[in-house]
């Protein structure tokens, strides 16, 4: 699958069966997860009311890489995502650490959400974050997604979309009913003093309730029109996702004055201003967001292992496709195997943060990648392009490698690992 002459391959994955509405509900269910229901209070504890101004600004980051992911993937039509743009940018060494990262960020992201759910359900059942019932919670969430995946990519896509659908409502009620009791004195974010390690520390874990979107071009080859619809779904997403953060962020600051040590913030808050009816909803509403990103996490990842094993890295039995399906079932399953071993030794934060760590390498990769796509194909009829000319996919990288500056040296340290690793197995390819 090799495709350094042309933007397009002929890898034989499934039917083109997703349209672009069902594309944009893809990217928002994929962003719009466990990060919106439980980082508020981390992000207040970490910078008090100037967590409002932080969401705001993350949103504004994170244009800048969705652009540059937008730019490449209006040139494509093969699935593989920032695999497939730094492969034909930097050739098979670099494609493969990023598409190798990539598929690590979907494991530790799946782990990651599943944790979340445990957690978000425990405003109403306190025992579900501990024993059984947590192992019950993460197992049953992570063998539900991937049955529904092995059953064909429109039932997933169909899924995501009524998911993105349950999870936006509760969102939208929270913030119309709580504008009307938000004490703006709470809310205000001027005058309030930062540290840099705060504001490094809440960068990236508001990076985690962002990111999610360099997912949707990795099933490009079972879209209808994916060159056209995955950069209008990522800009749609950016917008929608970036006014839903700041409102709730701003509700939950001005209506919930012990925020910073809430584990169930918005369920507090709502039970605050609303009763514990809205409460009950924004508890369901967390549970549907998270399973909705990670039934996009569970779609996607084997997606990223499909075009690995494709072209020749691991066994070839990761390449089939059900021949009834037409997903990549052995793939599918290994991924929810190795997410819920990880799910069940770490927590929510420490499996976010690994996540993010692994998920900069690969926005550095597809933004460096731009600059050299952008010459070669730039000029294709369709072809997304940028103000500025070079300037959006350098800031991009500037952002990412600051971001990874900010980061613990124990995740740095991780990362490092993984890429030495993934070195490793692109040495033993298949021929």
């Amino acid at each position: 699958m090799d495709t350094r002459t042309t933007p397009s391959t002929d890898a034989p994955t499934t039917v083109r069966a997703v349209g672009r509405w069902q594309i944009v509900g893809l990217s928002i269910n994929d962003v719009i997860g466990s990060g919106i229901y439980l980082l508020p209070a981390a992000a207040a504890a970490l910078l008090g009311p100037a967590s409002l101004w932080a969401v705001l600004l993350a949103g504004v980051a994170v244009s800048l890489l969705v652009l540059c992911y937008a730019q490449a993937a209006s040139y494509f039509d093969a699935p593989g995502g920032g695999y497939l743009y730094a492969r034909e940018a930097f050739g098979p060494l670099i494609g493969f650490e990023v598409g190798w990262m990539l598929l690590l960020t979907r494991i530790a992201t799946a782990a990651a959400l599943a944790n979340g759910l445990a957690e978000a359900v425990t405003h109403f059942w306190p025992a579900a974050d501990t024993g059984w019932a947590r192992v019950s919670i993460v197992a049953g969430s992570i063998g539900l997604l991937v049955a529904i995946n092995i059953l064909g990519v429109r039932a997933a896509a169909r899924t995501g979309a009524l998911l993105a659908i349950g999870k936006l409502l509760p969102l939208l009620l929270f913030v119309a009913i709580g504008a009307f009791h938000v004490d703006a004195s709470l809310a205000s974010p001027l005058g309030t003093p930062l540290s840099m390690q705060s504001l490094g520390e809440a960068a990236l874990l508001l990076l985690f309730a962002y990111a999610g979107f360099e997912n949707l071009p990795a099933a490009a080859g079972e879209y209808r029109n994916p060159r056209r619809d995955v950069p209008f779904a990522l800009l749609t997403m950016i917008a929608t996702v970036t006014t839903v953060y700041v409102s709730v962020q701003w509700v939950a600051l001005g209506t919930l004055p012990g925020l910073a040590a809430s584990t169930t913030p918005l369920a507090q808050a709502a039970a605050r201003f609303s009763g514990e009816t809205l409460a009950l909803l924004m508890t369901i509403g967390a549970s549907i967001s998270i399973l909705g990103t990670s039934s996009n996490t569970v779609m996607m990842a084997p997606r990223y292992l499909l075009a690995l094993a494709h072209d020749g890295y691991g066994p070839r039995t990761l390449a089939a496709i059900h021949p009834r399906f037409r997903t990549p079932v052995v793939a599918i399953l290994v991924i929810g195997a190795i997410s819920l071993a990880l799910a069940l030794s770490g927590s929510f934060v420490q499996l976010a943060l690994l996540s993010v760590v692994s998920r900069l390498c690969t926005y550095l990769g597809t933004a460096g990648s731009v600059l050299v796509l952008r010459r070669r194909h730039g000029d294709r009829a369709g072809a997304l392009r940028l103000p500025g000319g070079p300037l959006i996919p350098i800031a991009a990288i500037v952002l990412s490698l600051g971001l990874l500056a900010s980061a613990q040296p124990a995740n740095l340290m991780a990362a490092a690992v993984a890429l030495l690793i993934g070195a490793v197995v692109f040495r033993f390819r298949r021929r």
